[in-house]
């Protein structure tokens, strides 16, 4: 099902000969350009329901990440690390070349850096790609940390400083494709098209379940990627996971308000949430953009109605989930009202209708009374992260919402009060440190040191 690691390693540099984006249908060219050419998924531990038994470390050449050392460019300085090569002169005269002078960096970039050098020296497992876990980390926070990577690439003249890590993340990335979820022990599931596991996948892992949501994190970080770098491979990806996502759609009279996705592909999930399916709209929404294909913008259209038709509350918020017959599961999450506030601008963007802005400022309106700060404290910080990205994407349209506050406010009580001495964070109750908080507060320090545009 998947390549070994080694293979996987060739697979992802991203410009095999004859890789070709599928820019058409999400259909077989898409999975066949997932499966054959990005390679990349990534375990979930949302929910952390399994154990995973041991998983035979990756050849140490298999990934040129920093690792445990640290991030480029992670001290003050932060600049790319300079060519090793020298010139004629120099070796002539015996000297060794000068190094390129390091751009100074302050306040926010500088914060951010040194949130990803102490990610990659305490998380990260030198040579495999991947992060550690049980014995590697799920897909959910791996899929944050390459959201940080890209995040850190996309700050002004930070890409080429990024590039070797960006690599990893998408060898690392590699370990979780599953291209069809057959057979046993995995179990049964409701779709077998390629996508990203659960776990890492067979052969090296158990491979399993895989999660709507966390796929949906990781195609919004594969497009992101190709209008970084331009790769084929990493739209192509991008583009299988929206085929999983949009084959997952539940239409079928024997659910109540048909429609939306299920939180996974397990025979048994019959549960449909906002988490699955405003993401979706907003990784729909991100490939119309690119490939201008029409199916893209009536999904991400239909998934986003859905979602407000559904899920909607009195209050102008979104719960979590509602249930086979009907039930709604009331919780809200400030990452779901940030993934709708994101599709509404993003379907604002692709169709000129100013309904969507509007509702898009409405759902902000709401959120900002409910979601205090304490409220936000009490989230896991990728549920705050979310939120300020939407958030401040909107506000780069209209201007209005305080998202840049919002996030900074935050950032600025997690570095006095939930850093370490060595920028590692922390976070819960009791306060613990784990990679999906590192790679959030990575990453909103990143985004308030870029342009918006990029977020997307």
């Amino acid at each position: 099902m998947v390549l070994a690691l080694g293979a996987a390693l060739a697979a992802a540099a991203l410009l095999a000969p004859g890789a070709q984006a599928a820019s058409g249908n999400a259909n077989a060219a898409s999975t066949r350009a997932i499966a054959a050419a990005s390679h990349t998924n990534t375990a979930s531990t949302y929910p952390s329901d399994r154990s995973r038994p041991a998983i035979p470390r990756a050849p140490a050449h298999a990934a040129g990440s920093s690792g445990g050392t640290s991030a480029p460019g992670a001290s003050a300085g932060g600049a790319t690390p300079g060519s090793s090569g020298s010139t004629g002169a120099s070796k002539q005269a015996g000297k060794k070349p000068k190094k390129p002078k390091k751009p100074a960096i302050h306040g926010n970039p500088l914060r951010a850096e040194l949130a990803f050098a102490a990610m990659q020296r305490y998380y990260y497992v030198p040579g495999s790609g991947l992060y550690v876990g049980e014995p590697f980390s799920a897909l959910w926070p791996f899929s944050q940390a390459l959201a940080a990577t890209v995040d850190m690439s996309n700050i002004a003249g930070m890409k080429g400083a990024y590039a070797q890590e960006l690599h990893a993340r998408l060898v690392g990335l590699g370990n979780y494709l599953d291209t069809d979820n057959s057979g046993q022990p995995e179990g049964t599931f409701t779709s077998t098209l390629a996508a990203f596991d659960a776990t890492v996948a067979p052969p090296a892992g158990p491979g399993g379940t895989k999660y709507y949501d966390d796929n949906d994190w990781v195609g919004i970080e594969l497009a992101r990627v190709y209008e970084l770098t331009h790769s084929p491979t990493a739209l192509g990806s991008a583009e299988g996971i929206m085929a999983f996502e949009m084959a997952a759609w539940q239409a079928g009279p024997e659910v109540a308000c048909p429609g939306g996705i299920p939180f996974s592909n397990a025979a048994e999930n019959t549960d449909r949430n906002t988490t699955t399916t405003a993401p979706a709209a907003e990784l729909a929404a991100q490939l119309y953009r690119i490939t201008h294909n029409a199916q893209y913008l009536q999904f991400a259209e239909m998934a986003y109605e859905w979602v407000r038709t559904c899920l909607l509350r009195p209050s102008g918020l979104y719960a979590d989930h509602i249930l086979q017959h009907g039930a709604v599961e009331p919780t809200l999450w400030s990452y779901n009202q940030g993934s709708m506030i994101g599709a509404g601008t993003l379907l604002y963007q692709a169709t000129g209708n100013s309904y969507y802005l509007f509702q898009a400022r409405q759902t902000v309106k709401a959120a900002l009374s409910y979601f205090t700060p304490a409220r936000l404290g009490s989230e896991n910080p990728f549920f705050p992260l979310v939120y300020f990205r939407n958030i401040m994407y909107l506000d780069s349209v209209t201007h209005d919402p305080p998202g840049p506050a919002l996030a900074q406010n935050y950032v600025n009580y997690a570095w006095s009060h939930l850093r370490l001495s060595d920028d590692v964070f922390v976070a819960g109750s009791p306060a613990s440190a784990e990679l999906i908080d590192q790679a959030a507060i990575v990453q909103i320090y990143a985004m308030l040191s870029s342009s918006p545009a990029t977020f997307f």
